[in-house]
């Protein structure tokens, strides 16, 4: 029988081995071929997805341009909403959940406006539950999954470009 200090000093093996078997692994730096290192992000202001996408190439070896003229890439945000619709009720029509929607619309041109990717739209949705406790929490908890969306966001059209660029 296993003692519980060697079953608890093997569990973190036990659970990376288990992890590395079924495929697991983690994701990893962005790579976009070099010849893109110089991208510029065109949003409008206090685009949420501008600045998820900023955040996530920070620590890459991916460079910012500062203007479009600069930029061997230049990835345009063309659209950015968010949406919400109620799809449960309780008997007296006080409202149980909605759907929060969030569409991205962009494309990639290169500086000469040559079209590298062509327009695609993102539609990421979920839906939130509405109890008729903690208000104010619930609309932090709203906008934390807005935010979210934003990160998911910039996470796929990263992830679309290199897949495009390649």
């Amino acid at each position: 029988m296993i003692s519980r200090r060697a079953f608890t000093a093997a569990l973190p093996g036990l659970t990376l081995a288990l992890l590395t078997g079924c495929g697991f692994r983690l994701r990893g730096t962005l790579d976009l071929p070099e010849t893109l290192s110089l991208l510029y992000i065109q949003a409008g202001g206090g685009s949420q997805v501008k600045r998820a996408i900023e955040d996530q190439l920070s620590g890459s070896a991916l460079a910012l341009a500062a203007t479009p003229a600069e930029a061997k890439l230049i990835v345009r945000i063309l659209s950015e909403g968010r949406s919400s619709r109620v799809v449960a009720t309780d008997f007296s029509g006080k409202v149980l959940a909605y759907d929060l929607r969030f569409l991205v619309s962009y494309d990639a041109v290169s500086a000469d406006g040559t079209t590298r990717a062509p327009q695609q739209t993102l539609d990421l949705s979920r839906t939130f539950d509405n109890p008729d406790v903690e208000v104010l929490g619930k609309q932090l908890e709203e906008e934390q999954i807005y935010q979210d969306f934003a990160s998911d966001a910039a996470d796929r059209i990263l992830m679309r470009l290199r897949t495009t660029l390649r």
